[in-house]
């Protein structure tokens, strides 16, 4: 898969009613996984929370989401980021460490429980904070690389 730059929005607790709306809208496929499925829930209250979903568009278009875990601030306003996901592992690592420069990495680039690697950073570019996420692209059931700075609502799905 060459590389894809998607939005990737992120939810207090409503990405399942969020992604279901999309697919609604956009049509296509949509995964998603619960922090239960990965072993990820610190609390018992997270378990159902989706820690990633995915909806592909037949026409390209791709929609990544996830629920905030509770032990991390959700703050309205900065709740979406970019994805840069592929499976040419050394571009995308070329990337992160780019998009790193003069940012704050809130996790390195490692392997993740899912199998793939995962980093995260915090840029502010002209006073707005981008969120960048980076891995390989080969779990589709996972999260990958992204920046904030796409923003999609719809009806009755507050963010």
């Amino acid at each position: 898969m060459q590389t894809r730059l998607n939005p990737y929005l992120s939810f207090k607790d409503n990405a399942r009613e969020a992604m279901e709306f999309y697919k609604t809208v956009f049509g296509g496929k949509l995964t998603m996984s619960t922090f239960k499925e990965y072993h990820a829930s610190q609390d018992p209250s997270e378990d159902e929370k989706i820690m990633h979903s995915m909806l592909e568009a037949e026409n390209g278009i791709t929609l990544m989401a996830s629920d905030t875990p509770n032990r991390m601030e959700y703050i309205p306003g900065t709740n979406s980021s970019m994805s840069l996901s592929g499976d040419n592992e050394t571009e995308l690592r070329t990337y992160f460490e780019k998009l790193s420069a003069g940012g704050n990495v809130t996790m390195p680039l490692e392997k993740a429980p899912w199998g793939d690697r995962f980093g995260m950073l915090i840029r502010s570019i002209n006073g707005e904070m981008c969120h960048e996420r980076a891995t390989p692209a080969s779990a589709t059931k996972a999260s990958k690389t992204g920046a904030s700075v796409s923003k999609i609502s719809g009806p009755k799905v507050s963010r």
